[in-house]
């Protein structure tokens, strides 16, 4: 009679060992359906070997190196959501966006590379397919980069991208303007800081002066904000975007999203319908290098863009600034540091970000009166020459009406001599104006200027510079080098990026010009 309590027990035990099996099995199941659900809603585009010519070699075997483009192509926006994101109609399948996200060796440090999409890049041979018309090689020609996608796929970007930047790329990833806006909202918004009242009627971003927490559609016509704000230019929108990149990663970092697999992966569904990879890449893959950012601080991930200065034959179209965009480009596919202008950069009040400067006879610089300023820019010249400056002539700066002393520069390649001037004045902001000849820089003396800030001696570590510059140099250069223990970490540093420590409200170069209320005075008559 004991036995059969015993035989019960077995039963019930069996009973709830198949219930675990079924759970389990559901479980699993499901996990599969869901994952199953992602993988197929992504675009996977086959990317053979031989559609990318001559590829570059590997040269850092443990990095990961992502092309990542966002489309303006409205295809698959009903007309409601058009007029919802402000949109329009679709206007081609151009990229907006292209940027060289680079994750180092152990997920040590990221480093985000801004290409313009106004950069002009040769004429690489790129096949046709399905919706694209491919284009032959033509040594002698040039194409907007951004054109691209829409000539022959994300093969032909990629194809390019490697070819002029010697960089070794292992996936891509395209997001279109919906799975930018729900990766936002999934992020709980982002933060972004603008230093006076916007209301830009083309993207639809409408926000009063200060710091906001903003939803993905506001943070979408952030992103493509561009006309009537600053001087227009593309650069100022990648300037400002990185800011804004910079707050989200910020925000992911201190979410706990990166510790929760789930929370991750509900990110990654919301973004797959809208995304395009390479078919090599999977959704493990994309979860993997979410998970790249778990442990890293903001001061660990970093955003540059490609040195750059006007295209010769428009110079509303910009072309990759020799050496400094190869130097940043084999750093970037070698893992190392790029040369440094100065080995002891200047403090910065951007959070964390720190400041490239050089020697003051590294500078070129032009002083200028500005608008209702006489006399000064003599004055100004002799007390910058007598510190070591290269002035380059003086005189008065014709239809200019800033109240401040504004810098003007060329382009990102000239940001040491900026930053080196700007410690000799106060209350001055730097400005770019593509069109400025590259290498020198213009000096607009404002109604507020008084004098050049009290001389600071020289440090000793000045004459030291050249030798740290050749040997930096020749580092980056040589592929048999043995790789720097700091990596590519300092990138921002010597070519005027940030990192994602930056402070929100320290972008207020990025909305400089003419066309920003905040640095603009009277007009005088006739300009």
């Amino acid at each position: 009679m004991r036995s059969q309590p015993r035989g019960g027990k077995r039963h019930v035990l069996r009973w709830v060992a198949v219930a675990a099996v079924v759970i389990v099995a559901a479980g699993t199941l499901t996990a599969y359906l869901k994952y199953r659900a992602v993988y197929d809603s992504i675009t996977r585009v086959t990317v053979p070997s031989t559609a990318l010519g001559h590829r570059p070699p590997v040269y850092s075997t443990n990095s990961l190196n992502i092309l990542v483009y966002g489309t303006d192509s409205r295809a698959g926006l009903t007309p409601h959501q058009q007029y919802i994101l402000r949109t329009g109609h679709d206007q081609g399948n151009n990229t907006d966006t292209i940027m060289l996200v680079h994750i180092s060796p152990g997920r040590h440090g990221i480093t985000v590379m801004s290409i313009p999409r106004d950069t002009m890049v040769p004429v690489y041979q790129c096949d046709s397919g399905p919706g694209y018309t491919g284009q032959q090689a033509n040594p002698a020609g040039a194409v907007q980069i951004n054109a691209l996608l829409q000539i022959g796929g994300p093969t032909c970007l990629w194809k390019t991208v490697e070819q002029v930047t010697g960089i070794r790329i292992d996936h891509f990833i395209g997001i279109g303007m919906l799975g930018f806006v729900k990766v936002v909202d999934d992020l709980g918004g982002v933060n972004v800081c603008v230093p006076f009242n916007v209301n830009d009627p083309v993207s639809g971003l409408n926000l009063n002066s200060g710091e906001h927490h903003i939803n993905g559609i506001q943070a979408l016509a952030f992103w493509r904000t561009r006309e009537d704000i600053g001087n227009g230019s593309d650069l100022e929108r990648i300037q400002r975007d990185q800011f804004m990149s910079a707050q989200v990663v910020k925000g992911v970092l201190h979410s706990g999203l990166l510790s929760s697999p789930i929370r991750l992966l509900n990110v990654v569904t919301d973004a797959a319908a809208s995304m395009t990879t390479d078919a090599g890449m999977t959704v493990s893959d994309l979860l993997q290098i979410g998970e790249s950012f778990r442990n890293l601080s903001g001061k660990n991930v970093q955003f540059v863009t490609a040195p750059n200065q006007p295209w010769t034959p428009n110079p509303n179209r910009v072309q990759f600034l020799q050496p400094q965009a190869s130097q940043v480009f084999a750093a970037i596919a070698r893992d190392r540091t790029v040369p440094k202008v100065s080995t002891t950069p200047a403090p910065s009040s951007s959070g964390g970000a720190q400041v490239l400067t050089t020697s003051p006879a590294n500078v070129k610089v032009e002083v200028l009166n500005g608008s209702g300023v006489a006399h000064l820019a003599s004055e100004a010249a002799a007390g910058l020459t007598s510190r070591g400056f290269d002035v380059t002539g003086t005189g008065d700066a014709p239809n200019f009406a800033y109240t401040n002393s504004v810098i003007e520069y060329s382009s990102a390649a000239d940001m040491a001599a900026v930053n080196t001037l700007k410690k000799e004045l106060t209350n001055v902001t730097s400005l770019q104006v593509a069109s400025l000849t590259p290498g020198t820089v213009a000096l607009i003396l404002g109604s507020d200027f008084t004098s050049l800030v009290p001389a600071t001696p020289v440090t000793p570590q000045a004459s030291a510079i050249p030798t740290v510059q050749a040997s930096q140099a020749a580092a980056a250069a040589s592929p048999s080098a043995s790789a720097s223990s700091s990596g590519v970490a300092s990138l921002a540093q010597s070519n005027g990026g940030i990192t994602a420590a930056a402070a929100c409200t320290s972008d207020g170069s990025a909305f400089a010009g003419p066309l920003s209320p905040l640095l603009m005075g009277p007009r005088s008559p006739g300009s």
